[in-house]
């Protein structure tokens, strides 16, 4: 009896040596894990993405981090243009790391999310009390949360805006 628990003692330490190795070896691969690349649909394959809605609003909360939301479309060439200005952006890149993110592909239920239309691409924010920020516009009257390519600028300081705002709120 006593060599079968050596035996499987041994196996055991084979198994979790293995699963060790594997998770050391990934570190090294400068191959992304795929999860997130999938929720960022490009707009930061190294930024962590909400799945969903109603995890970015518990999460927003939870954190005390600002959530904000990209409403975009594959095919739109629009949507397209910025998502890779937004992507190359090496500042705004930092800077979303201080926010819960989510980028979606399809209109919520949430009314407050389409204070003007349903739209893309169009960004807003939300700060932690889950209040959408619709005061943070873009520079467009008629599509106050529009965002062009040229516009990156903008939406810069307006992420900045977002993280001013709660610190003196809360």
């Amino acid at each position: 009896a006593m060599e079968k628990s050596y035996l499987s003692m041994f196996l055991l330490l084979i198994v979790i040596s293995c699963a060790l190795a594997k998770d050391a070896g990934k570190k090294d691969t400068p191959a992304k894990p795929k999860l997130p690349q999938t929720l960022s649909r490009g707009w930061g394959d190294q930024l962590i993405w909400t799945q969903t809605y109603e995890e970015a609003l518990f999460r927003a909360k939870h954190s005390q981090k600002p959530l904000m939301i990209i409403h975009h479309l594959e095919d739109c060439p629009h949507s397209q243009a910025l998502k890779k200005v937004f992507a190359e952006h090496k500042d705004i890149q930092k800077l979303a790391e201080k926010f819960i993110l989510l980028n979606l592909v399809y209109e919520t239920t949430d009314k407050n999310l389409a204070p003007d239309g349903q739209y893309v691409p169009r960004i807003l924010f939300i700060d932690p009390s889950l209040t959408v920020r619709a005061d943070i516009t873009g520079r467009y009257s008629n599509r106050l949360y529009a965002y062009e390519p040229s516009d990156i600028s903008l939406l810069y300081s307006n992420m900045q805006k977002a993280l001013k705002l709660l610190k003196t709120e809360l």
